[in-house]
């Protein structure tokens, strides 16, 4: 079972549709706000587009992706970036998300290769274990339109947006779910695989640069 949580219009072929508005294609009016109706361990992929940042309980929507997931399963998340005045300004976004995030989802993380950096949690790096074990394999960021021009060096573009607001729009991270021991080869040949994502990351790379 693959799920296309977030489709609109557009579901991927082979997937199972759920948005909030019945639009053509999709399988299920729903968000994150209540239970997947699957059964546990059911779903090998899953794509949340856009979607996750509106749930009002955000561990509530985790543990439900976890839950319906099996072992190894490959989650995508496309979500506004935190650092962005468009989305700070919306009272319907519930949650923020940048290079920490995927810290906070697993006690076992690792820097993927060939991914932006996860900065330490520091000095404030308590946090709960949390009730699922989310393990990144890529962490992509898309950049203002002002931003996607050959005047920026990738190295110029990490210091921007360390400083300041508006030059990354949205993140997309793909997480493997863990339910068993995972060796760090395991993690680290899937890292390197050609890995899916929803409709609108593929709109957002079509976006001619500034």
């Amino acid at each position: 079972m693959k799920l296309d949580i977030g489709c609109g219009s557009n579901k991927q072929p082979g997937y199972y549709g759920i948005d909030r508005t019945a639009l053509p294609g999709v399988n299920l009016v729903s968000d994150l706000n209540s239970e997947i109706p699957f059964p546990d361990n059911s779903v090998e992929l899953i794509l949340v587009s856009r979607m996750l940042a509106y749930a009002n309980d955000l561990n509530y929507a985790m543990g439900e992706l976890y839950r319906v997931s099996t072992h190894g399963a490959i989650i995508c998340l496309l979500c506004p970036y935190a650092h962005n005045f468009r989305y700070s300004s919306n009272p319907y976004l519930k949650s923020r998300f940048d290079e920490h995030t995927p810290r906070y989802l697993t006690t076992v993380f690792r820097d993927p290769p060939g991914s932006p950096p996860c900065p330490q949690l520091v000095p404030y790096q308590y946090f709960p274990p949390p009730p699922y074990d989310f393990r990144l394999l890529r962490m992509e960021l898309f950049y203002n339109q002002t931003y996607q021009t050959s005047l920026y060096e990738p190295e110029e573009l990490e210091l921007l947006k360390e400083l300041q607001a508006n030059v990354v729009d949205e993140i997309m991270y793909h997480y493997v779910v863990v339910k068993a021991p995972m060796m760090e080869n395991e993690w680290l040949t899937l890292c390197e695989q050609s890995l899916p994502e929803p409709y609108a990351a593929t709109l957002l790379r079509s976006i001619p640069p500034f």
